[in-house]
């Protein structure tokens, strides 16, 4: 079936100049249009010419040699006069280059100019047809203007995307390594927030990054939302969890015009009536997503969505260098230590021996005996002490040191303390050393266990005095247990512990801006913990025995 073709009528005016009209239309829009001159006379000719030339999407018009418009359609004439008269400067200096070297082929020319008020942008584009056989040469010049604002504002917003996101993966792994997780975090957040409210225009935002031992999205960097929304436990499953355990399943970004009507939304913002949400992926991998919300119905278009992607894309990248950053630490840390261990070890063995050659030799003074036996001794806590910091996380440091002094502490005795790790080790070294000093200690071996002790303590009345907890664990991480003692016992103190400054769910960031009283990173002197927890204690007024 032959596809029919939109048929316009070109007359009026000077019939040669129609005849010219005609032409360069047809070389314009080739065979979708058909070019039919009016019958001479006819009334229904001059209004469907120019019908014809209105509809055109873009401004044209026949400029002659001199810069003059010979025609032009409703389009161009409604430009606002300053961009009309650049649009004839440029014509008239293409006109001039054409007839000043008639020997080069004529090629079409394209410029860019602003609107007088800068409140739109057109792209020119000039030709100059060939003439048909035997006719004279046209000498003057075809303009054709596209309106190019939007096109141009969305490239310009890309490039800013983009250079905002090379700012977040600007990352100095020398500086970084200096930093703690908070400041580390914080630094992000801080990038994160400003670029997604200046370029994306998103007053209400959340971060959630995956856990891997929870299997948990984690709320981790929010703007504008209220507490409550940490409080949701979303897992990444394409049903059953909203819409951010959808896109975090599938990988695919998700748009949501409607609240009221799409069962997938779990209301974050009071009153939201859409939503945005975007993977934070690298590669094929999946971290977290990036959720928007609006108070406003269908507030987000798919040019929203494709901004949303490329800038999460970049978050995604800044947060695996951090975690990278992380990783390598502990593991040069390890490393450390065991050379350490290893390249002491022969030198530690010989002043042993030289001390048993000594003891055997010298006569039995007791001084003598006394110095030889404490230098034998210091060699031996200086094997422990590397022992300790290659044990990494998994172990504290001088515990022999604090286990060794039994003396009740005044600012220690009889105050309720709750330690929780699920490192057997960890915990039982710190509640010893706790009740050693004079402190009631209760243990848990999970966030869990801890979070049903503090809501058991707070149902009867009573509460913890302060609360030591590590951050990476299984059920429940170090920052849900801070939030449940600040949602069951108030202002309670509680210290937060992490191997390396690691913090996967990023516990420190979220708790450090609620009042978090310490954080320790693993291995920790254990006198370190006994002053923090002195310090915490201190705050908090002695219940009456």
């Amino acid at each position: 079936m032959t596809q029919s073709r939109a048929k316009l009528l070109v007359t009026g005016g000077d019939a040669s100049l129609n005849d010219e009209v005609r032409r360069l239309l047809a070389e314009r829009f080739g065979g979708r249009v058909e070019l039919v001159p009016a019958a001479p006379g006819s009334e229904a000719a001059a209004p469907l010419a120019m019908l014809a030339a209105d509809a055109m999407p873009d401004g044209a018009a026949l400029f002659s040699v001199t810069g003059q418009v010979l025609w032009a359609n409703a389009r161009f004439h409604a430009l606002d006069a300053g961009t009309k008269s650049k649009v004839a400067t440029i014509a008239a200096a293409a006109v001039a280059s054409w007839n000043a070297d008639t020997g080069r082929p004529v090629t079409d020319l394209r410029h860019e100019v602003s609107a007088s008020d800068l409140s739109a942008e057109f792209e020119i584009v000039l030709s100059r047809p060939a003439a048909p056989s035997g006719a004279a040469p046209f000498s003057g010049a075809v303009v054709v203007v596209h309106d190019i604002t939007a096109a141009k504002r969305r490239r310009f917003k890309m490039e800013a995307i983009e250079r905002a996101g090379g700012d977040l993966l600007r990352l100095d792994a020398d500086a970084v390594r200096k930093l703690n997780a908070v400041e580390r975090l914080r630094a992000l957040e801080g990038k994160v927030v400003a670029y997604a409210h200046d370029l994306l225009h998103f007053d209400h935002f959340g971060i959630r990054l995956l856990d891997e031992r929870s299997g948990k999205l984690e709320l981790v960097m929010s703007a504008g939302l209220p507490p409550t929304y940490a409080d949701i436990d979303i897992y990444p499953l394409p049903e059953g969890h909203g819409i951010s355990g959808y896109v975090a399943a599938t990988g695919q970004s998700y748009r949501c015009d409607d609240a009221g009507n799409d069962s997938m939304f779990l209301p974050g913002l009071t009153g939201a009536r859409s939503s945005l949400t975007v993977p934070l992926k690298v590669q094929d991998r999946v971290l977290g997503i990036l959720n928007v919300e609006s108070q406003q119905p269908a507030a987000f278009t798919d040019e929203d969505r494709l901004f949303a992607e490329i800038f999460a894309r970049a978050i995604a990248m800044a947060v695996h260098t951090l975690d990278l950053l992380v990783v390598e630490r502990s593991t040069v840390n390890r490393s450390v230590s065991s050379r350490v261990e290893d390249e002491l070890a022969a030198p530690l063995a010989d002043i042993v021996r030289e001390l048993e050659l000594l003891h055997h030799s010298v006569p039995a003074e007791p001084e003598t005996k006394l110095h030889i036996t404490r230098i034998g001794a210091d060699v031996e806590s200086i094997r422990e002490r590397i022992r300790e910091v290659a044990a990494g996380p998994t172990t504290l440091l001088g515990v022999e040191r604090a286990m060794a002094s039994s003396t009740r502490d005044a600012a220690l005795a009889g105050r309720h303390v709750l330690v929780a790790d699920d490192e057997p080790k960890i915990r039982r070294i710190i509640g010893d050393v706790l009740r050693h000093r004079g402190c009631e200690v209760t243990v848990c071996d999970s966030g869990v266990s801890a979070i049903e002790a503090i809501s058991a303590r707070a149902a009867a009345g009573q509460r913890y005095e302060l609360i030591i907890s590590d951050i990476k664990m299984p059920d429940r991480n170090g920052y849900e247990v801070f939030s449940a003692v600040r949602r069951l016992m108030g202002e309670v103190p509680v210290i937060l512990m992490t191997g390396f400054g690691y913090d996967p769910h990023h516990s420190i960031v979220r708790a450090s801006q609620e009042g978090l009283q310490a954080v320790l990173f693993k291995p920790f002197p254990v006198e370190r913990l006994i002053d923090e927890v002195k310090k915490g204690l201190a705050s908090q007024s002695k219940p009456a025995t």
